[in-house]
């Protein structure tokens, strides 16, 4: 899933070799991110989904602790004022963006998935809207009503008729409830503790996103005890936790440092591309027409609906 920059980042201006750095840093953040689509994807449900998720939030939560422990220490993040804040950023955006994923990559391609949490911008925008934060001009409702066009395409396949009946129309749909949360957690995860750092807070709210896994991963655990603690799961664990986890955010929070936030923006827009050629270079499932089409509708509304 992207990671988030802090309100009002701003790196200094980029020149010479630094452009090649940044270029090599938003390829290598895009394809962590679509790794994860893609391990959602390749995995079909052979490793049991939460508990999945609950490794990968712990491994981030550790991997960050550091930061976080530093945070605190210097009064960055006071914990008695944010504690159900942490809970809810980690709910919205770690537990829900987390074995809902999974479980729908049993049934929808990670194609599907990036193009889908593509829109998550358009969220961001509308939820603003409604909250009196930003004013939606004409360019802009534009811009959302091809994005929302670009997806309903993607999830019904070309054929309305077939969004209640079709399994895969359904794992689409809870990618879209995942996307929901991760829209909710971009709101609200830049007004908890602002003071401190990106990768403080992540590890923070990977910590309440594993807490939220752990339950259903403790069912699973004890209903499939083969499925959970075995070597192929074990791999996964850590690849989740490493790759589309301390990689992604740590390289995503440096692209921010060192280029602004308005350039780091752009991995947004390289993602799914890196999402659609690692499926079809891991998995064998190379784009369709519609994806093309359906993409480039909600890449453009996103970018149209960004473009002030």
């Amino acid at each position: 899933m992207d990671a988030e920059l802090p309100k009002g980042q701003v790196g200094r201006p980029a020149t010479g070799w630094e452009d090649a750095v940044a270029l090599t840093g938003f390829i290598l953040v895009a394809v962590g991110q679509a790794s994860n689509q893609v391990l959602a994807r390749g995995l079909a449900g052979s490793v049991p989904p939460f508990s999945l998720a609950f490794f990968r939030w712990s491994i981030i939560a550790i991997g960050l602790a550091p930061f976080a422990i530093a945070a605190i220490r210097d009064s960055k993040i006071p914990l008695a004022q944010n504690l159900w804040p942490i809970l809810a950023a980690g709910f919205l955006g770690m537990f829900l963006c987390g074995g809902p994923v999974y479980i729908a990559g049993i049934t929808t391609t990670a194609i599907h998935i990036a193009l889908i949490f593509a829109l998550s911008p358009i969220m961001v925008l509308l939820i603003s809207a409604a909250l009196g934060i930003e004013h939606i001009g004409p360019l802009q409702w534009l811009g959302t009503a091809l994005a929302l066009a670009g997806a309903l395409l993607i999830v019904s396949g070309g054929h309305l008729e077939t969004l209640t009946q079709s399994s895969a129309a359904w794992g689409d749909l809870l990618v879209v409830g995942a996307m929901l949360g991760w829209s909710g957690y971009t709101l609200v995860q830049s007004r908890v503790a602002p003071r401190a750092s990106l990768l403080a807070r992540v590890s923070l709210f990977s910590a309440a996103g594993a807490l939220c896994s752990l339950p259903p991963a403790l069912q699973e655990m004890w209903a499939t005890p083969a499925a959970v603690f075995n070597t192929r799961a074990f791999e996964a664990y850590v690849f989740a936790g490493l790759v589309p986890g301390l990689m992604a955010y740590a390289g995503f929070a440096w692209l921010g440092a060192r280029f602004g936030s308005v350039r780091t923006s752009l991995v947004l827009y390289v993602a799914p591309i890196a999402s659609a050629l690692l499926s079809w270079i891991i998995l064998g499932e190379p784009p369709k027409l519609i994806h093309l089409v359906g993409g480039l509708l909600i890449l453009g509304g996103v970018w149209a609906s960004l473009r002030k």
